[in-house]
Formats: C-alpha cells, structure tokens, sequence
C-alpha cells in the first residue's frame, strides 16, 4: 500500500493540454491580437475620413484650414486611444481566459485522480473551491517543490493580473503592486527601474506586454511538463489541513 500511485499524469494526456494550451495562444494572436497590429496607420486613417466627413462644412471664407486640420488631428488621436484601450482589454481578456482554462484543468484532473482512490464529495468540492496558493500547498505535500520552480511566481503573478483585470482595485492589486510591478504601467519610473510614484498607482495602470503574455504562455506550458508521471502515497508528506479535514469529513460519512 506504501507505494499505490495517488495521482498520475499519463503522457498522451499531458501532451494534449500542452497542444490545447498552445493553440489557444497562436489562434488568439492570429484571429483577435493581431488586428491591433496597425494601430498609428488606422489612427491616419480615421484622421483622413474625419476632414473628409467634415469637408462640406468647411467654407474658405469663414473657416481657418488649420482649426480643420488640428480638429482632423485631434479625432485621429483619440481614435488611436480608444482603439489602444481595446487592444489592451482584448489582450488582458485573453491571458484571462488562458490562465482560468489552466487552473480548471488543473483541478479537473486532480478530482479526476482522486476518484480513484476517494469516495465523497466534500474533498472534490474543496478542490475545486480552494483558492490559487491552497492548491499550490496541496500539490507541494505531494512531494513537487512547486515554489522552488521558475515558473512560479510568473504563474502567480498571472493570477494576480487577472484578478486586478477582474475586480480592479483590492486585496490582488495589493499584491500585484507589491510583489510584481512590473505589471503596472508606471511614469515614474526611471531610467534604472527605480520609482517614486508607487504609491499613486492604482489598477488603471496595469499593463502586460506581449513579452510577459508570452512569459505566463510558457510557464503553463512548464508547468505541465513538470507535473510529476506518477505520484505515490509513500512520498506524500503531511497534506494542507483543509485537504485532510475535508478527506475525514467524507470519511466518516461513508456507510
């Protein structure tokens, strides 16, 4: 009984959420990021169909050609912010949706496992309820060094950018701004990264670039690779309370 396999990663299976996982972002960037791609040009372009919109109302007796033209200038910019503000909506809107399919499989498949082994709900439940760094506890007591990985604190960082996309201001922007702030879009910041302005940042100014996407797109990718084959119950250390609570619960209420 020492060495019955808990939780096990069969090696098909894993390369599937690797190829779902890496779909999801090439077909993001291919049908939704990349039409952000011309935003100065398209911006041009609304500036132009501005004066031409507005030519019939132009008369040279009347009318100063350069109000036109700096008017004309002026809808070309806020054209490029509001087309900018979307790109960034639509860029946060997909990492958000990258990192919650990665936390639902991950706990898909932990119930799934311990179905093999567990009889009652309130283990599941737990599972699927408990927040980012309860689970990050349960699969350490497994023996997985998870904390001590790369990819961590990226993983986490990305949890903490969504719930700031999510909710805005809080307990995770909080975090985010004290943990990883490089995530917010500071003009305070100097030359050397060194800023004097964090304490008037607020979740407005979160910003990922396509370099940190492309960070958090690769650390699910680790994590999934490094997921151990097979976990054994005679490497399983002292499990996270409220996994063992709610194991006994269910316990007890079998017949």
């Amino acid at each position: 009984m020492s060495d019955y396999v808990l939780f096990q990663m069969w090696g098909p299976f894993r390369q599937s959420l690797i190829k779902r996982h890496a779909f999801y972002v090439d077909q993001a960037r291919k049908r939704l990021l990349s039409q952000f791609d011309n935003l100065e040009a398209e911006a041009d372009k609304a500036a132009e169909d501005w004066l031409e919109q507005s030519s019939d109302r132009f008369d040279p007796d009347r009318h100063d050609p350069g109000e036109f033209y700096e008017a004309a200038h002026d809808a070309g910019i806020e054209f490029y912010q509001l087309l900018s503000d979307m790109r960034d909506q639509t860029h946060r809107s997909v990492i958000a949706g990258m990192f919650h399919e990665w936390d639902k499989q991950l706990r898909d498949w932990l119930v799934r496992e311990m179905q093999h082994w567990h009889r009652g709900e309130t283990a599941f439940s737990r599972v699927w309820s408990a927040d980012f760094i309860k689970i990050a506890d349960l699969l350490e007591s497994l023996g997985w060094k998870l904390r001590s990985t790369d990819y961590f604190s990226t993983l986490d960082a990305c949890r903490l950018v969504v719930n700031v996309y999510k909710h805005g201001a809080g307990k995770s922007f909080d975090e985010l701004k004290q943990n990883y702030p490089q995530y917010l879009d500071d003009p305070f910041r100097d030359s050397s990264g060194q800023s004097s302005g964090m304490n008037f940042l607020d979740h407005t100014h979160l910003k990922v670039t396509d370099e940190q996407f492309q960070a958090f797109s690769e650390a699910i990718v680790a994590f999934w690779q490094d997921v151990p084959e097979n976990v054994v119950s005679a490497q399983v250390a002292e499990v996270p309370d409220w996994f063992g609570k709610a194991i006994q619960v269910d316990r007890k209420a079998q017949p």
